[in-house]
């Protein structure tokens, strides 16, 4: 029997997904790869001699760049998601975002010494502020609110293009860049986000409406402009003061730079406590209960996220590489988080599912401390044997890596998941920005402490300090859990 014309044609599917979650896929997949590539080089790129092709920075000076680069990089997912809301919508704010970050690549890529280098981390840093939080709101739009499961498993396939993309690159972009040129890498980064955003443009008509939910108004759009100026005369009228006193330097940039994280948080949580009248009382002691988390969280990033500094320079210098006669290039070491990531994230999954209420969110979050307080303990020993002059079996740095990806798995998706269930209602879809925050304070304290590494201090003691640090945080939450418990309203079964 012949088909009608008008009969509805089924919908295109993925993995039995709105088609549209592939195109999402792919875009981010290709993004993480370009953000993970590039970074799994920059801080030995910034680092190595002029003759070697790189910016010749000092090794301190270089890892305090990268880290206040990833601080900024998930500071601005606050301004980010609020331009979505207000002004371009999800899926212009991802489209303009990936063009911004292609071309920051771009400028990396081109060989034209610091200049281009700043310009193009400036643009990865808005781009991605864009792009970031908005490509996972795209994935939620594809679902009905009644479908709670099938977006939480719509979720776990998105994230699994997140890891993806980042095992590939350092393979990809770190041998590059490594082994050939450093701009080469940074080229192939680019050309990456380029191939994430024609699949991204191609596949379109598979995502949902992308319509901002409220509109700026005329006066908001005054006030807006307004505060843009006030804020450029601000900035421009301290870097034309700070070049005339003699001030304006990379290191006084970083360390101020490293401050605005830590205001943001320190302001936010002051105006939700103080400020707000939209929060009932029992949402603030469930406030209270975060800040603690939040400053276990930040902890947790300033040793993890050094895996692109400290872990990097050290994977660099003082391990064997040496393969069958062939050195590896460092960067690949940066593949095993994501790769394990894929393997026990079920794992993981399937354990809190099991364990139920037994487990509560306190005492993940203080074995995810003792965890990566323990990684920076066995690196204290790698370093220790190193400064005898020897290079250092690599399986140092590979334990290190497996025990802090089972520290994340302890710590990332179990605190996104407590970040909603403890938001205030006013504050609902601005707590997720909260989170991110906290890598962004972690990240900046974190690229500050480098500088310690091997000039005011040893290195075995600097990674034993942040390891004590690390597991201290642990003890400490891990002693208030029953209060903690009490706040957040999480009772055992």
């Amino acid at each position: 029997m012949a088909t009608s014309t008008t009969e509805k044609r089924p919908e295109r599917r993925f993995l039995g997904h709105p088609r549209g979650l592939a195109t999402l896929f792919l875009t981010e997949m290709w993004e993480r790869f370009s953000f993970y590539g590039m970074r799994s080089i920059l801080v030995l790129f910034l680092a190595a001699s002029a003759a070697g092709g790189g910016l010749g920075l000092r090794e301190g000076t270089a890892k305090a760049l990268v880290g206040v680069y990833s601080a900024m990089v998930y500071l601005v997912t606050l301004p980010g998601g609020w331009i979505s809301d207000r002004v371009l919508g999800p899926r212009l704010a991802v489209l303009y975002g990936g063009i911004i970050i292609m071309l920051g690549h771009v400028a990396l890529a081109v060989p034209a010494g610091a200049p281009f280098v700043y310009l193009g981390l400036a643009l990865i840093i808005v781009g991605t502020g864009l792009l970031k939080p908005n490509i996972a709101t795209l994935v939620g739009h594809l679902y009905r609110r009644d479908e709670d499961a099938r977006r939480d498993a719509g979720f776990s396939i998105f994230y699994m293009g997140i890891n993806l993309g980042a095992f590939l690159a350092p393979l990809v972009v770190g041998t590059l860049g490594q082994k050939v040129s450093w701009h080469l890498g940074f080229g192939v980064a680019a050309v990456g986000m380029a191939l994430g955003l024609v699949q991204y443009v191609l596949g379109r008509r598979n995502l949902p409406d992308g319509r901002p939910p409220r509109r700026l108004s005329e006066r908001e759009w005054r006030h807006l402009r307004a505060a843009v100026v006030a804020g450029c005369a601000v900035v421009a009228a301290v870097v034309v003061l700070g070049a005339t006193t003699g001030t304006l330097t990379l290191d006084n940039v970083t360390w101020a730079l490293a401050v605005v994280p830590l205001a943001v948080a320190v302001a936010y949580f002051a105006f939700m406590f103080f400020g707000s009248h939209e929060i009932i009382p029992e949402e603030r002691a469930r406030l209270r209960a975060y800040v603690w988390l939040f400053i276990a969280a930040s902890v947790f990033w300033m040793v993890y996220d050094q895996a692109a500094t400290e872990l990097s320079t050290f994977a660099q210098h003082k391990t064997d590489l040496s393969v069958g006669g062939w050195e590896m290039p460092s960067s690949w070491l940066q593949a095993i988080n994501p790769i394990m990531v894929i393997v026990l994230a079920p794992v993981f999954a399937a354990l809190w599912v099991r364990a139920g209420t037994r487990l509560s969110t306190p005492l993940k979050f203080s074995v995810a401390m003792v965890l990566v307080g323990l990684s920076f303990v066995i690196m204290m020993f790698a370093a220790a044997k190193a400064s005898h002059g020897v290079k250092v079996s690599l399986l140092w740095l590979v334990v290190t890596y497996l025990i802090q990806t089972a520290g994340e798995l302890c710590l990332s998706p179990v605190g996104l998941s407590v970040t909603t269930k403890l938001a205030p209602k006013a504050f609902a879809s601005q707590m997720i920005g909260l989170w991110y925050l906290a890598i962004a304070v972690g990240d900046a304290i974190g690229g500050q402490m480098t500088r310690l590494a091997g000039t005011v201090i040893s290195e075995p003691v600097y990674f034993l300090v942040l390891g004590v640090i690390a597991i201290a945080t642990g003890a400490a939450l891990a002693a208030a859990i029953r209060p903690l418990r009490v706040m957040m309203a999480e009772h055992r079964a």
